[in-house]
């Protein structure tokens, strides 16, 4: 099969012909059709993010069709088609896992990090962390519900009954979770970078209720802001902008350091907290949604072999939506 592959952090992937991995009892063998370029993946590239498995197939927002089954699963049959998240794998076992907080699983395994990805003509995965897929998106419109959508769903729930949320960085999960918020009747109000006027129209499209640059704060006070731009500057100026008892919610597995800021902006009993991962019910709760808004991601396809290609467009913030890998 053709891969693209990562030997070395800070390196080009290398396009490669690898075997087809050997499928495991529990794991389904997977015919990859999409998967989507997540910012995630490059922090992995920069060397951010430091336990990666090496030389590793990046790439955790994966769609396919299932070609054979380990003999242990039962849930799925070859020709169905599935989505495989960031979450590869949990102990099942751990206090977290004990408690329904399996995002937190002390021995969790991740997709495209510890485990093999999507950035290969196929790939296997665990049955238990795959996901049917409704049959109206498409390959390439259902491969950013898989991160873009799973994790930013996870941190709008964090935002609990928030009426005004502001959204600092208006990339891939944005233009997906704004269609969610749009839905339940929330008023979204987006933050670029200074100057980013395409990024500022795409959000007013899609029904921004109010759109400025990440440095400004919004014309009232709001009830929540998600932070999908892994900029630690961003959080005091956050915490500025909401009201008392606000909730600011960090949606990055890897975030700059954070400045100091006086007290006086958490005080009044406002909440700074982060999202980690993702779990199975956000998964099937999420994919449920989708199709009932219905969502529609905004696609930007690279062929496999031009994943170098696809990263650094991401990295340069020269699409609007989401960049997917296509085979």
């Amino acid at each position: 099969m053709r891969t693209m592959v990562l030997s070395h952090p800070k390196q080009p992937l290398e396009l490669r012909e690898l075997p087809i991995p050997q499928l495991q009892e529990t794991q389904v063998l997977i015919q990859v059709k999409a998967c989507g370029v997540c910012r995630t993946d490059l922090h992995i590239l920069d060397g951010e993010l430091t336990q990666p498995k090496l030389p590793l197939i990046m790439g955790h927002q994966i769609v396919g069709i299932i070609t054979q089954t380990g003999v242990k699963v039962k849930q799925f049959q070859p020709g169905q088609r599935v989505g495989v998240p960031w979450l590869g794998k949990t102990c099942g076992h751990c206090s977290y896992c004990q408690k329904q907080q399996e995002n937190l699983c002390d021995y969790a395994q991740f997709t495209g990090y510890n485990l093999d990805g999507g950035y290969a003509e196929y790939t296997v995965a665990d049955a238990q962390f795959c996901f049917p897929l409704a049959d109206n998106f498409s390959d390439l419109q259902a491969a950013p519900l898989l991160c873009a959508g799973l994790i930013g769903y996870r941190s709008y729930k964090m935002t609990e009954n928030a009426q005004k949320i502001g959204f600092y960085g208006f990339g891939a999960a944005a233009h997906v979770l704004i269609q969610v918020a749009n839905y339940f009747g929330k008023e979204v109000y987006a933050f670029t970078r200074p100057g980013d006027q395409r990024s500022q129209q795409f959000a007013q499209e899609l029904g921004a209720v109010w759109v400025g640059n990440s440095t400004q704060l919004p014309p009232e006070p709001l009830d929540a802001a998600i932070l999908f731009a892994p900029v630690g500057a961003l959080v005091p100026q956050a915490l500025a902008a909401v009201n008392k008892g606000g909730i600011v919610v960090c949606a990055g597995i890897h975030m700059s350091d954070i400045p100091s800021f006086p007290y006086r902006l958490l005080w009044e009993e406002r909440v700074l907290r982060s999202v980690a991962n993702l779990t199975r019910q956000d998964g099937e709760e999420f994919l449920a949604l989708a199709p009932q808004i219905p969502i529609r991601t905004q696609v930007n396809p690279f062929p496999l072999e031009q994943a170098n290609e696809a990263l650094e467009s991401l990295r340069q913030g020269q699409i609007d939506g989401s960049v997917v890998l296509t085979l």
